[in-house]
């Protein structure tokens, strides 16, 4: 048997979107079983995010702290941000998101690891990049309002991140993935181009 996703579709006999945000959505699909039953599924309805690892040149890796109200936590996370055009680059949303956030640009970018960030209840798709060659952005800094107006900055070095990751201490979904992905393959030979195809959120180049 060969270990890897593969898209499947299965029936939907009916679908309503009772919700619609400003950003996403709320589905309801009656899909057919496998068995023939007919189940009812909810899920968000997501445009996808990206997330930037962004490394610097002493193995320090950059990150945020930000309010989410869903979870009533201030998390460490990566500089991140949604895809808002539809067929938007990836690259060029991570891009932007390490400008807005953090002011800074990156030289060398590829792509660290996609995942899907709740499967069972949101088609949410991620892409995290990692970025290397770091300097200031140039310009100046983009303004920030409601829960970015009270970010905090640091640089970490990698292993205290694992170390937090591993202890239960860090939870943000892109932070840990980027992370242990980055860990596991500290020699980067494992990774794809920046613009590698991402099957889950196709784009143009």
């Amino acid at each position: 048997m060969e270990i890897r996703d593969v898209p499947e579709s299965w029936r939907v006999v009916a679908s309503e979107t009772p919700f619609r945000g400003k950003k996403t959505a709320v589905n309801t699909d009656d899909v057919v079983m496998p068995d023939g039953s007919v189940a009812r599924r909810d899920y968000q309805v997501h445009p996808g995010s990206v997330c930037v690892l962004a490394l610097d040149e002493e193995g320090r890796v950059l990150v945020l702290r930000q309010y989410r109200h869903p979870v009533r936590h201030k998390l460490w996370e990566l500089p991140a941000g949604l895809l808002d055009v539809p067929g938007e680059n990836p690259l060029h949303a991570a891009q932007r998101e390490l400008y807005e956030e953090a002011h800074v640009k990156a030289g060398d970018w590829r792509v660290l690891v996609d995942l899907y960030a709740t499967p069972g209840g949101s088609d949410e798709a991620i892409r995290v990049f990692l970025a290397r060659d770091l300097a200031e952005a140039d310009g100046e800094r983009f303004a920030v309002a409601e829960e970015e107006a009270d970010m905090e900055f640091a640089r970490v070095p990698l292993p205290d991140l694992v170390r937090g990751v591993l202890s239960g201490e860090l939870h943000n979904v892109g932070l840990v993935a980027g992370v242990l992905a980055l860990a596991a393959d500290p020699g980067l030979t494992a990774l794809r181009p920046a613009e590698a195809p991402w099957p889950a959120r196709p784009y143009e180049s």
